[in-house]
């Protein structure tokens, strides 16, 4: 396996991290045995980054990591870094009702995130969304507190823009950015990007597939399930899914020549942007991990990346990233 350090600050991660999210909420039901089987694999692998959020599941997706953690062996224990997001606030019929980052409030959650997982300490711990109420400083710094007290390691971001980025900075050390990076989704590299490096910050990539979208495996006519969020995201629907498609078309003919497939492209592309960042695969299923890893043997020289950026050209993907009410939470996009 091969590693990365995130930014000047943080720990040193296996080069791709896994994202659990998917075994627990969003993409439709999933199976508990194969999501801890495919933890377990990702863990024999040299997978040592898993990335959860408290409110994945409302809490399901944690005792999830826990379950896995408990039934590896304590060598892949020790290991093991969890990456954890916290904030957005649930109700009990699974619907969203805004973002909290007051200090007291984030203690709470981290004890409960601790209990859930059943670890001593979070190795990197962020507020997914700013909350609009309070002052990124006063979440930032209720976090180093946390880090103090020896129950976290390490501050993260999520979903933050540039200016907010500097603010969080003069309050703590910031080991990483968690944000949207793929071959469709490059918004961060105009400022968000820049500021990052400019201050010693690592990025971890989610979406580098973006959703499935451009994994390969989508296709044109296939039906979603009800509780599967993509159904109500831009990038799948009607006229847009068909345009996105059609650059997964384009990307394919690159892979093939590369003797690779659509995923493993996608996912080298990320890995090619620079050692500071961190791509996160959002692997359910064992295969699908399996695949994911073959990306770290693909070795893309300035023709493929020439070829790939002609298949799928900056700006090139139809539709928002988020439905409009979700975009509006993202100080990424502001």
């Amino acid at each position: 396996m091969l590693h990365r350090t995130l930014g000047t600050t943080g720990p040193q991660v296996s080069a791709l991290g896994l994202g659990c999210m998917g075994m627990s909420a969003l993409y439709g039901d999933a199976d508990r045995t194969e999501s801890i089987a495919t933890i377990h694999a990702a863990l024999d692998a040299g997978v040592t980054l898993l990335d959860t959020g408290d409110f994945y599941g409302m809490g399901h997706n944690e005792m999830l990591i826990g379950e896995a953690l408990r039934s590896t062996t304590a060598a892949h224990r020790e290991k093991a870094l969890t990456s954890v997001k916290f904030g957005a606030l649930r109700d009990p019929d699974g619907g969203w009702s805004g973002y909290d980052g007051r200090p007291a409030a984030v203690k709470s959650f981290a004890a409960y995130s601790l209990q859930r997982l059943g670890v001593d300490h979070i190795d990197v711990y962020r507020i997914a969304r700013v909350d609009p109420d309070v002052p990124v400083e006063e979440t930032v710094g209720a976090i180093a507190e946390l880090v103090q007290a020896g129950h976290v390691r390490h501050i993260g971001l999520s979903e933050v823009g540039a200016d907010t980025i500097r603010r969080a900075a003069s309050v703590a050390p910031i080991s990483d950015l968690q944000i949207e990076y793929s071959l469709i989704s490059r918004g961060i590299e105009e400022r968000i990007l820049p500021t990052c490096r400019e201050l010693g910050i690592g990025v971890t990539a989610y979406g580098v597939l973006s959703r499935g979208l451009i994994s390969g495996h989508f296709s044109r006519d296939r039906q979603l399930a009800a509780n599967d969020f993509r159904g109500m995201s831009p990038r799948f629907q009607g006229e847009n899914l068909q345009r996105n498609l059609d650059l997964v078309d384009a990307l394919r003919k690159v892979a093939e020549g590369r003797g690779a497939s659509v995923a493993q492209t996608a996912i080298a592309w990320v890995l090619s942007r620079g050692e500071d960042i961190v791509p996160l695969v959002g692997a359910r299923r064992r295969d699908r991990l399996t695949e994911a890893l073959g990306a770290l043997d693909v070795t893309l020289g300035a023709d493929d990346l020439a070829a790939i950026e002609e298949a799928v050209p900056a700006g090139a993907a139809a539709g928002e990233r988020y439905p409009a009410s979700q975009m509006a939470h993202l100080d990424s996009e502001h």
